[in-house]
């Protein structure tokens, strides 16, 4: 897969990990975790487990469908980690409803998959060109 250094030039990556998408996947799932150990939220089993599933999903659908080698399969794979990135907003609002976090923590952890989301999009986007190509 090839993506732009930042110089203009063209850069092949070769593992999943050195995708931006992935690493901001990860500091996602790992922002979750930390929120969900919040006493009140620890103890919502059903909520705690579901986001952490679903912020797990985006990372490891990021990962396996790189790893296909296929751009349409990579394309599905981003797909459906774009959808798990709309569940984990969506559960965001949940625990703020609930009172599991405050606002301040929910509008981070709202922009931090908002950037996942968009960031989604565009590689999405991208892989979908390459695929018609």
């Amino acid at each position: 897969m090839l993506s732009e250094d930042g110089k203009g030039s063209n850069v092949a990556i070769e593992r999943f990990e050195d995708l931006v998408a992935w690493q901001k996947a990860r500091e996602l799932t790992r922002n979750i975790y930390t929120m969900t150990r919040l006493p009140s939220f620890s103890r919502d089993f059903v909520l705690r487990d579901q986001i952490c599933r679903a912020s797990i999903s985006i990372m490891s659908n990021i990962a396996e469908g790189f790893e296909r080698y296929g751009a349409g399969e990579f394309h599905q794979f981003l797909s459906i980690a774009k959808g798990s990135c709309g569940e984990v907003r969506s559960q965001l609002y949940v625990a703020l409803d609930a009172g599991h976090i405050r606002q301040a923590l929910f509008e981070r952890g709202k922009a931090s998959a908002d950037e996942v989301g968009r960031i989604l999009g565009g590689l999405r986007s991208s892989v979908g060109y390459r695929r018609r190509r």
